[in-house]
């Protein structure tokens, strides 16, 4: 069985001091030439990589960013994943991504990974249920980073990075009154969630602002199924529904399934508008025009918090991404 490479093999091969070996395998300007030579041409031939446990724990911290989000089995996530992997990785970061499923016992289990692991910084997509955000915010007395990204805590002590939820519902209500539509169905998310509350606010507003004589019918569904049942029992009533708006992905999965079932045409029959990452309305025929709010974009701008707290920035930021409206065939 291969021995590990160590500094203490090294050196004794070579006949030198623990301490040369190291500062010679990082560069240091009062080792000479040669020896840097032959120490690192020797931790070569050995495959010698360092103890980046022992590192970490000289250094309190490691290379690594803790995540907590709700699902990967989603693509706004998924986007933001991959784009937060590769900002990392290029400044030399990985990430230890923990799903929670909305529970908050998995949140707070997640913490106490991330501690074990000296993580330099904390992504957190927060649960519905988390009431409490304490747990987080005592990461900060641990020089952790905490930034709060999309799902936010409604409260001021804490960076937050979320996407422009007031513009991307104004957006999509003013496409609806311009359009005419007077009979909406109005989806809506969990009706905990500090995002639901936004971006229902700022719809009903816009309609108010308009003085626009649609009908609204208010309706939240905590996932595509429920949005699904909602949708179909809309339909079975006598409400002339002429428009649907989906505020996620999500639930625009469940009502175009229902709307399908049903044979509806779109958008001769019903109209159809989203607020969405873009992947899902360019699956379905004809493509669902929808307000864009971009899960590369949130992470990026989110990376971008992080690595300015790391370098000691101290005040507290919400950030946002702008929201934009993508036409498609369905209003």
């Amino acid at each position: 069985m291969k021995t590990e490479a160590t500094l203490k093999k090294i050196s004794e091969a070579l006949h030198i001091s623990i301490s040369t070996v190291s500062r010679a395998l990082k560069n240091h300007p009062d080792i000479a030439e040669h020896t840097k030579k032959r120490v690192q041409e020797l931790a070569a031939t050995l495959e010698y990589e360092p103890n980046t446990y022992a590192i970490n724990l000289r250094n309190h911290h490691s290379k690594l960013f803790g995540v907590i989000l709700p699902t990967l089995s989603n693509n706004f996530y998924q986007a933001f994943i991959a784009t937060l992997e590769e900002d990392a990785r290029k400044n030399g970061y990985s990430l230890l991504i923990v799903q929670s499923c909305d529970d908050p016992q998995v949140e707070l289990q997640s913490l106490k990974l991330f501690r074990a692991n000296k993580v330099a910084g904390v992504f957190v997509c927060l649960s519905p249920n988390s009431a409490d955000t304490t747990a987080f915010l005592k990461m900060e007395d641990l020089d952790t980073p905490v930034i709060f990204f999309d799902k936010v805590p409604p409260i001021n002590s804490c960076n937050k990075v979320c996407v422009a939820d007031i513009a991307a519902a104004q957006l999509a209500a003013n496409c609806l009154i311009e359009k005419g539509y007077q009979h909406i169905l109005a989806l809506f998310g969990n009706a905990k969630m500090s995002i639901t509350h936004k971006r229902l606010q700022a719809f009903e507003e816009a309609f108010a602002t308009a003085t626009s004589a649609a009908r609204l019918y208010i309706e939240f569904a905590h996932s595509s199924d429920e949005s699904m049942l909602i949708t179909q029992k809309c339909l079975n009533t006598s409400r002339s529904i002429d428009a649907i708006f989906c505020m996620s992905d999500e639930v625009l999965i469940g009502a175009m399934k229902t709307l399908q079932q049903n044979n509806i045409a779109i958008p001769s029959q019903i109209g159809v508008i989203a607020i969405s990452n873009g992947f899902i309305p360019q699956l379905f025929h004809p493509n669902i025009c929808y307000i864009e709010t971009s899960g590369a974009k949130l992470a990026s701008l989110a990376f971008q918090r992080m690595m300015a707290c790391l370098a000691g920035s101290t005040f507290i930021q919400e950030l946002t991404v702008d929201a934009m409206y993508v036409k498609g065939n369905s209003i």
